[in-house]
């Protein structure tokens, strides 16, 4: 899968990856900017603009004038927040493509941000942050991630709280378009039945005269860890969920593929060896998972289960020893196993790319955030290449006692109880 790439005059850069016999195609929007980059008074701006962008723009001032020229050409549209970055996207008929330049660069670039607007959708952000709140196996990775990263922005919920949501003000919105929003922030992929000269004429006509700006930095990650930490989420349930996990590796940094199969050994998969242990052996829970996640500068191992609450004990203490028997050899590694989990990476990643939202966010995402791209046969070739003993390595480095983090949200009082499983 080849892409080619292009830089704008005023530095916006247009990537594309053309797929000669398919007839739709999916154009994306990224802006350079998460939830990461936000001062504590503002948490969750990120994501309210990327709501109000869709509440009216300069061509089409109306949420309804916006759904209207995109139902117009049957197409679909979305955008999503991350702690690092901002996507807006529309797949649709590959002739139509200009339509949707058209409707992603008002929306992106010319957003009214009404007030009356502003103060309704704040409702609808804090019903959302409510729902987040009761749907337990989704907010349990936020809870994680408050753990694992305390006192880093990091540790923030993307979406915010609802008292800084309350608090957001047209002028917030306006000052941060203006520190965040220029053309060495954007990048326009595009993957379909596109051409990449026609893509680059139409990125020059749509966002060529984006102002250029100046980069924008975050304050990094400082790993503080000295010993294992639980946060506990009291909530009533008739199910517990927990997370276990430890600090890792950076996005850009070469150790990333070996993590990757480290997940897939433990919780890639119902061979895997957490979903053997802790459902099929032992019937301790439905769903079991494992997976690594990378920020720019950090990044981790997490093992998901949910569990019955009165086993929920014996759950954490396997999930333990699975991952330090891997580190200690306790449970030797196998060759079948290796390879496995080599082709269980490659034959996910090879599916996914079957659309193309997910072929833009492949290229996009690490263009975005490395300044460099890999094609999906660069991964493949990474992934082959690792060994044994590169698994044990980076098993080694991850597994380590001390570095443990348990997040848990359940029906429980106190979190005393489970710290006497970390020691």
């Amino acid at each position: 899968m080849n892409y080619r790439l292009s830089r704008l005059k005023n530095g916006v850069r247009v990537l594309t990856v053309t797929l000669p016999k398919m007839e739709s195609a999916t154009l994306t929007v990224w802006l350079g900017v998460g939830s990461r980059y936000e001062a504590p008074r503002i948490s969750g701006i990120s994501h309210f603009l990327e709501h109000m962008v869709f509440k009216g723009s300069k061509k089409r001032p109306s949420a309804k004038l916006i759904a209207e020229a995109i139902d117009s050409i049957g197409a679909e549209f979305n955008a999503s927040t991350s702690k690092e970055w901002t996507d807006f996207y529309i797949k649709a008929r590959a002739g139509v493509i200009e339509t949707a330049f058209d409707v992603l660069s008002d929306m992106v670039l010319n957003p009214l941000l009404v007030k009356e607007e502003i103060e309704r959708e704040k409702g609808v952000i804090v019903e959302e942050i409510g729902m987040y709140e009761d749907t337990p196996v989704a907010r349990i990775g936020d809870v994680f991630e408050q753990l694992i990263f305390l006192g880093s922005s990091l540790g923030r919920d993307i979406i915010g709280t609802a008292k800084t949501v309350k608090g957001i003000t047209r002028d917030d919105f306006e000052a941060y378009r203006k520190k965040y929003y220029f053309s060495r922030n954007i990048l326009i992929t595009a993957s379909g039945g596109i051409e990449h000269n026609q893509i680059v004429s139409l990125s020059e006509k749509y966002f060529g005269k984006v102002k250029k700006g100046s980069a924008k930095s975050y304050k990094k990650f400082e790993r503080k860890q000295k010993g294992p930490q639980i946060l506990l989420h009291p909530k009533k349930k008739e199910q517990a969920h927990f997370i276990l996990g430890f600090l890792g590796n950076p996005k850009g940094q070469k150790d990333r593929f070996d993590e990757s199969i480290v997940a897939a050994i433990m919780g890639g998969g119902m061979s895997s060896r957490l979903f053997s242990e802790v459902r099929e052996r032992r019937g301790l829970a439905y769903a079991v998972r494992a997976n690594v996640d990378h920020y720019q500068d950090t990044g981790y191992f997490a093992a998901y289960v949910g569990v019955d609450v009165k086993r929920v004990d014996e759950a954490i203490k396997v999930v333990i020893d699975q991952c330090l028997g891997l580190a200690d050899e306790k449970f030797p590694l196998r060759a079948e196993e290796i390879r496995k989990a080599k082709e269980y990476i490659k034959g996910h990643l090879a599916l996914s790319l079957e659309d193309t939202k997910a072929v833009n966010h492949f290229f996009g995402e690490e263009e975005l955030l490395l300044g460099k791209v890999r094609t999906p046969e660069d991964v493949y070739k990474r992934i082959d290449a690792v060994g044994k003993d590169d698994i044990l390595r980076v098993a080694k480095k991850l597994f380590v006692p001390k570095n443990l983090n348990l997040a848990i949200i359940g029906p429980y009082k106190s979190q005393a109880r489970f710290e006497k499983l970390l020691v």
